[in-house]
C-alpha cells in the first residue's frame, strides 16, 4: 500500500523528547524509517527549529537522510496563509501555524501530524481551515496527533494481513 504522506510540524519533532508524547512520537518516526509514511518537511519547519535543542535538530537531520518530501515555500502557500488569517482561523501571531496548514494543503498531504492542540489538532480550527480551503478551490485537510496517525497505520497493516 502507498505510504501515508504525513506533514510534520515542529511539535512532532520535539515529541520524542517530551515524556508525555515520547512513545507515539518515536513510533511515528519508526514508521517513517520503515517506509509506512513519507514525512513532508517544509522550509517553515526547518526555520522554526533553527534554535531548538540539538537533539531536535539531530532528529530532523536523521529524518531527512532517511528520506522525506521537501516542501519549499511558495507564493501560493503565502496567499493561502493570508486567507486563513483574513478569515480569522488564526491570528497573525500564529501565522507560521497557518503556513504549515497551507503548505500541507497545497502539497495534498494525506495528514498533518501535530501535538499543537490549541491551533492545529482542534476540531473547530480544522473546520475553519477546511472552510477556507473549499472556498479557495483546495481539498480538505486532516490534522491528527502522531498517536492517531499510528492507529491509522496499524489498522491499515491489519487489513493487509487479513
Amino acid at each position: 500500500m502507498k505510504p501515508l504522506r504525513t506533514y510534520l510540524d515542529a511539535s512532532v519533532l520535539g515529541g520524542p523528547f517530551d515524556p508525555e508524547f515520547s512513545e507515539p512520537s518515536e513510533k511515528l518516526f519508526e514508521c517513517a524509517l520503515r517506509g509506512s509514511l513519507v514525512p513532508l518537511i517544509s522550509d517553515t519547519l526547518i526555520g522554526e527549529i533553527a534554535d531548538a535543542p540539538e537533539e531536535v535538530q539531530d532528529l530532523l537531520e536523521r529524518t531527512i537522510r532517511a528520506g522525506v518530501e521537501r516542501l519549499v515555500l511558495t507564493q501560493e502557500a503565502v496567499a493561502l496563509r493570508g486567507a486563513y488569517l483574513k478569515a480569522g482561523v488564526l491570528t497573525p501571531k500564529y501565522a507560521d501555524d497557518a503556513l504549515h496548514v497551507a503548505q500541507a494543503t497545497i502539497a495534498r498531504a494525506d495528514v498533518i501530524a501535530s501535538w499543537n492542540f490549541k491551533h492545529l489538532v482542534n476540531p473547530v480550527r480544522v473546520r475553519a481551515f477546511n472552510g477556507v480551503n473549499v472556498a479557495h478551490g483546495y481539498g480538505i485537510v486532516v490534522i491528527l496527533t502522531p498517536e492517531d496517525v499510528i492507529k491509522i497505520l496499524e489498522m491499515r497493516d491489519e487489513r493487509e494481513e487479513a
